[in-house]
């Protein structure tokens, strides 16, 4: 009875189940001929759901054939949403074409994966921070330690000037043109001749910490290159020119332009007798490998061996028109999203150099000027790469017009007045690097996160937008906090920098993109919030748990105040009481205690000492009075000063400004301060 019961269940299971209808090669060939039957016929928008169903099929496949197929279909899907301006799915089926071809073994999909990249609506924030762990973490290697003249952060700026007019080979005279030395001069070297000693002696003339880039080229080929007495000798003198030197041996490996092109065995048996005789010979040399960004899928195969390289390097160039031909329109390009092969297979291991880059602003074959567009594409070079890559750590920009050769651009930043004013603007910021030394870094903690949603900051943050629009050309960048506009810029460089004092907790800051038809394309919205900031004679003291705000009273970190101050401290656990003393000065402040001690006289608090987040708060102008300091409040930056009793710079009576955005501080800053159990 049993069985014939589950017999009759199945038997209601099958009959209720739908039957997929089985669809035969001969019916997708007839969907391919009626999809190819509308397209003649220019009905694209009934060819393009067959198309979609076709690269479905075909992508399912797994097969060579049927990736191929799919790739073919999803091009053609790829044209016909970016026809109709449908911008999403033409990025969407870009890409599918150029995974088919690649999942079929091609390189085939490689422009079309550029142009996806072109079209996609972008607009990223990047922040400031100066959260030393948060800049390390980014800008570190993952694997092992920094390499040779590696900094620890920032970026080291380059510079090729032989051929600029008012510069020249006289790297010394930098400061006076850009209002900043430059870190690197590139020189370029035959490999068949002497080391160039006398670009090292113009580097030696700008100061310590000048470094040369030299692209050494074998120009009769890669056959010339041995272990031989010529070779020893140029890496004897390298050493003896000492100064730091960044080897690029033959660069653009991987396209067919160089004569060193066509062989990758052989390329990397040479530049690994480079490498080798340099780390015998020429410790102050880091060797650089450096291909070209395009043809995309095409460097790998080049790459010698993480134990001969000590740098990546990236040559690549972003023009107006492809190889400089105005019949080749390349208004989308941006040299962003050209570093992605070699970010991606490379910098989780080694620093990131851009070893050779420039923005025309002129074609010279027409004699066009392109400045908005070139200001724009330097912006992004300097001011987002180095922030969505935090692994770059060396940008050297091309400075040449290229008036006889190749693709006859012009980036000559003096040629154009507008680029070189953007130009000096961009690196006059302290994260731009002027000397070399491994583990160098700016003068002050910076670096820069991609804001989400919400975002914390001290003192002052600035905003780096990256923005991108299927239009190319930004109408205006708008800014606005809490509904009400800040600032309005029509053209790059975007930015905007914001002081602590200016931001009210959780404000609101939008973020609006145009197009040049005043449409509102894109838009995004960031939290934003500051923390009170707490230096000792001018230092900030170090990140940690945050000041807050407790009902009007500011409370910020104690315990480096005390290391700053010189103060030693005990911890009682069975009274919860916290002893500093320095000199002969003692000072006792107990958890929810009103009131402290100072050699054993009571002092009243404005608020009671207590514990947030285990850590114990005692008020910041009790605690920098009672050491005989003085405490002042900059309402600008939301910063605490305390200032101590043997600092030159104290204020007979110390003044407390009050925070516009605390209206409960009226005659004095309440300040709280904290100091940690666990560290005593």
């Amino acid at each position: 009875m049993k069985k014939m019961l589950l017999t009759v269940l199945l038997l209601a299971v099958v009959m209720l189940t739908p039957v997929p209808q089985l669809v035969y090669a001969d019916s997708w060939w007839n969907m391919e001929v009626k999809a190819k039957k509308y397209a003649d016929e220019g009905k694209m928008s009934e060819a393009a759901p067959l198309w979609a169903k076709l690269v479905e099929h075909f992508t399912g496949e797994g097969t060579v054939g049927g990736w191929t197929n799919a790739a073919l279909y999803a091009k053609l899907l790829g044209k016909y949403y970016e026809t109709v301006h449908d911008y999403s799915n033409a990025v969407r089926y870009y890409e599918i074409e150029n995974n088919g071809w690649l999942n079929a073994g091609k390189d085939w999909g490689a422009e079309d994966w550029y142009r996806a990249q072109e079209l996609r609506l972008t607009l990223d924030l990047y922040v400031s921070t100066d959260q030393l762990e948060t800049i390390k973490k980014a800008a570190v290697p993952k694997q092992g330690e920094l390499a040779k003249f590696e900094p620890e952060y920032g970026v080291y700026l380059g510079m090729y000037s032989e051929t600029d007019p008012g510069m020249g080979n006289h790297f010394d005279r930098s400061k006076s043109i850009y209002g900043k030395n430059h870190a690197i001069y590139l020189a370029y070297s035959p490999y068949d001749g002497d080391f160039p000693m006398r670009y090292a002696d113009n580097a030696k003339k700008a100061g310590s910490g000048t470094a040369l880039q030299i692209a050494l080229e074998p120009s009769n080929g890669l056959d010339e290159v041995k272990d031989d007495p010529h070779l020893r000798k140029w890496a004897k003198d390298a050493n003896a020119a000492g100064i730091p030197i960044f080897l690029r041996f033959a660069s653009e490996m991987n396209g067919n332009w160089v004569i060193w092109h066509g062989n990758p065995d052989k390329y990397i048996e040479k530049f690994r007798i480079i490498s080798e005789v340099m780390k015998e010979e020429a410790p102050n040399v880091a060797m650089v490998w450096s291909p070209n960004d395009v043809p995309r899928y095409s460097m790998a195969a080049y790459y010698p061996g993480d134990l001969y390289v000590d740098w990546v390097g990236v040559n690549l160039y972003t023009m107006p028109y492809g190889d400089g031909q105005p019949s080749l329109p390349g208004y989308g390009t941006s040299p962003v999203e050209r570093l992605e092969e070699a970010y991606r297979l490379y910098a989780d291991r080694k620093p990131i150099m851009i070893s050779e880059t420039g923005v025309a602003h002129t074609t010279n074959r027409d004699g066009k000027s392109h400045t908005d567009w070139a200001v724009a594409n330097l912006d992004r070079l300097y001011e987002v790469m180095p922030k969505k890559y935090p692994r770059v750590k060396a940008i050297t920009y091309f400075n040449q017009n290229m008036t006889t050769r190749e693709s006859l651009n012009d980036y000559l930043l003096r040629d154009d007045p507008i680029m070189m004013g953007a130009y000096k603007s961009i690196i006059a910021s302290p994260y731009y690097l002027d000397k070399v030394a491994t583990g160098a870094k700016p003068d002050m903690p910076i670096g820069y996160v991609n804001a989400e949603k919400a975002f914390r900051f001290r003192k002052k943050v600035w905003i780096v937008p990256y923005i991108r629009i299927p239009e190319v050309f930004i109408g205006k960048v708008e800014y606005r906090m809490n509904g009400t506009v800040i600032q309005t810029q029509t053209r790059a460089p975007f930015n905007l920098d914001l002081h602590a004092g200016e931001v009210p907790e959780g404000a609101q800051l939008e973020v609006n993109v145009h197009n040049q038809n005043g449409k509102l394309v894109n838009a995004k919205t960031l939290v934003l919030s500051s923390d009170v900031n707490v230096k000792v004679d001018g230092k900030d003291l170090g990140s940690g748990q945050p000041p807050v705000i407790r009902e009007g009273y500011t409370l910020a970190p104690l315990r480096a105040i005390f290391v700053e101050l010189g103060a030693q401290v005990t911890w009682d656990p069975s009274t919860k009481t916290a002893t500093g003393s320095k000199g002969s000065t003692i000072i006792r402040i107990g958890i929810g205690e009103k009131t402290a001690e100072r050699n054993g006289t009571t002092v009243d608090l404005e608020t009671p000492a207590e514990l947030v987040n285990g850590n114990l708060m005692a008020p910041v102008r009790f605690i920098g009075e009672a050491f005989g300091g003085s405490v002042e409040w900059d309402g600008t930056e939301r910063t605490v000063s305390i200032l101590t009793s043997d600092n030159p710079h104290r204020t007979a009576s110390a003044k407390v400004h009050a925070d516009g955005f605390l209206a409960k501080i009226m005659n004095g800053l309440k300040c709280l301060l904290y100091f940690s159990k666990e560290m005593i």
